[in-house]
């Protein structure tokens, strides 16, 4: 399913290069539940950007479903994206002018998707924001703009979900309600499953734990 080779990334600032991911290696299979951990700044999200294609890494390779992402061009990638990943990262990127139902729509509604609003209100019931669909971003909390941000990843059934800390922003009923949605799709779809956390219990419930350090993956012993 995803293959990551000799990753390489390196910023340069001011002169000076910084090494973010060193000879980074990869390799994820389909329905796989993966949790990488890590210290604040260790790359986590970086190396998310990579995977997903939304970032070039300086070297090495990124295939997903045996297609290898640096050869593709930026069209084809977010078609990809758009099809067969949802993403979620802290930084939410509703739409301001579209309310919830209608940013959770849109990735079926760009796809000609004929229910596209239907599923976009079943979404939003299962993450507990039914009735608050028609509010705009502005009139939601953070917590519940994340909600809608993953219900908005998971709408179209996605055959990879990569997600940066999905519980960060919820309590602790609501953060269940959507980690169980995660690993309901996970065992019916045969979704995979790529979690960046800091909650020791989200992790144990993957089936691996990788933590990323000095710029590479370390399997975590149980």
């Amino acid at each position: 399913m995803i293959e990551l080779a000799n990753i390489d990334k390196h910023y340069t600032l001011a002169d000076t290069t910084f090494t973010v991911l060193q000879s980074l290696n990869l390799s994820v299979t389909q329905g796989e539940r993966v949790a990488i951990v890590g210290p604040s700044g260790s790359g986590k999200s970086t190396l998310l950007l990579i995977l997903t294609g939304l970032e070039d890494a300086t070297h090495g390779t990124v295939s997903i479903a045996g297609q290898t992402l640096n050869t593709l061009s930026a069209d084809v990638r977010a078609d990809m994206r758009r099809e067969q990943i949802g993403i979620v990262f802290q930084s939410f990127h509703l739409i301001p002018t579209l309310t919830a139902r209608e940013n959770v729509a849109l990735p079926l509604e760009i796809s000609g998707h004929a229910q596209s609003r239907q599923r976009a209100v079943e979404l939003l019931d299962r993450v507990g924001l039914s009735e608050r669909k028609d509010h705009y971003p502005a009139q939601l909390s953070g917590g519940e703009q994340q909600r809608v941000a993953m219900a908005r990843a998971l709408v179209h059934e996605p055959a990879l979900v990569v997600a940066d800390e999905p519980t960060g922003n919820l309590d602790e009923a609501t953060g269940e309600a959507v980690v169980q949605l995660l690993f309901d799709l996970n065992q019916d779809s045969g979704t995979t499953l790529i979690l960046v956390t800091h909650d020791p219990e989200l992790a144990s419930r993957c089936d691996r734990t990788l933590r990323l350090h000095d710029g590479q993956l370390n399997q975590v012993t149980p």
